[in-house]
């Protein structure tokens, strides 16, 4: 299930340690499981023609996969994308994720935690392969008085950086099941990453791809889904928007309680209260408008300050960025090399840049 967009993204740190088997500011032992997971994938997948050939493809895998491909004929044709071998190939994982990412906060801090790596620069969060990994890294967080989240994530971008097909991104049985055009939008968003990426800002590049996502998604829509896909796509997005809303008033209520004067013990208490009420609220929409719908339930189970936190890199500047394809005529190929010129900008100056908008 997506969760407003975290978990359709994400583990670009592992590409870094594939891309740099030196340990620079990863550990060793960090480095070695995310090229052994990484290059696993690879090696588990073959090219989608032969899927497409072969008489054993299960009939709903052939559809999907002879769809896939037609969003991604689509992505280069009308959106603009990165013509190249990514997701041209397929893997059967039999795992429910490509990777399990790691993210921790304070107690009383929305601020992530960020780990340095080669290439992507520093993230707010760690990809592993193995969930068992992941669950003793948020372990060994936890022990530290960190806050930590454990997240599965159904793909992941390499950015495109290294060459020939074998390297590059494949379809994942972790996501080809997908409703029609959240497929679309995740092909869309990962392949987002190959047309713009700023080292160790992780904002910038997840609300840029959200953007994109979004651009991609409606033209899909108007060009090529069906009513019924449309319809399944509205009632999921409509759900994306109340989670979004609800979770955006509690990050805001606990930013403005965590930089308050109050004690500890009183940003403790109040910090309990607002947790409950995202959860009574939550509760409210799921059998009310939601009408049963329980697919956040696994996300409001165990929401704390590091998941909270990690919902921000997805939507914050996304606003900003719409006003940017707006100023370029809603043209793509000008909207993309706008976004590249503040790429290329510090950190600072980017944002302040995109502020301005």
């Amino acid at each position: 299930m997506r969760v407003a967009g975290v978990a359709a993204l994400a583990g670009v740190v592992v590409a870094g340690a594939a891309l740099a088997l030196t340990g620079g500011c990863a550990d060793v032992g960090y480095v070695a499981q995310s090229a052994r997971g990484h290059f696993a994938l690879l090696d588990a997948a073959r090219p989608v023609p032969e899927w497409l050939a072969d008489p054993s493809t299960p009939p709903k895998l052939h559809d999907r996969l002879a769809l896939a491909q037609q969003m991604r004929d689509f992505a280069v044709a009308e959106l603009g994308l990165p013509d190249n071998p990514s997701y041209r190939r397929y893997a059967d994982l039999h795992r429910t994720s490509a990777v399990w990412n790691v993210a921790a906060a304070p107690e009383l801090s929305l601020k992530l935690q960020t780990w340095c790596f080669p290439v992507v620069g520093c993230v707010g969060y760690r990809g592993y392969f193995d969930r068992a990994d992941a669950e003793a890294f948020a372990a060994s967080l936890r022990a530290q008085e960190l806050e930590a989240d454990v997240y599965g994530v159904p793909a992941y971008s390499t950015l495109g950086r290294l060459p020939g097909a074998y390297f590059a991104d494949p379809l994942l049985s972790t996501f080809i099941a997908w409703p029609e055009v959240e497929l679309a939008r995740m092909l869309f968003h990962e392949l987002a990453h190959q047309v713009a990426y700023a080292s160790g800002d992780t904002m910038f590049n997840e609300s840029f791809a959200t953007t994109v996502e979004r651009i991609g998604s409606a033209r899909w829509i108007a060009a090529r889904a069906s009513p019924e896909a449309a319809a399944e796509f509205a009632a999921l997005e409509q759900r994306r928007h109340d989670f979004r809303a609800l979770t955006l008033r509690t990050r805001a209520e606990l930013d403005a309680l965590y930089r308050s004067t109050a004690g500890e013990a009183d940003k403790r208490a109040g910090k309990a209260l607002v947790m409950q009420r995202l959860r009574d609220d939550y509760a409210a929409l799921r059998d009310g408008p939601w009408q049963g719908f329980a697919g956040y339930d696994p996300w409001f189970a165990r929401a704390n300050n590091a998941s909270l936190g990690m919902l921000a890199a997805y939507h914050e500047l996304v606003p900003q960025f719409e006003r940017l394809f707006e100023r370029e005529g809603r043209d793509l190929p000008r909207f993309y090399a706008a976004v590249r010129r503040l790429a290329d900008l510090p950190k600072d100056e980017r944002r302040a840049t995109l502020d301005r908008l």
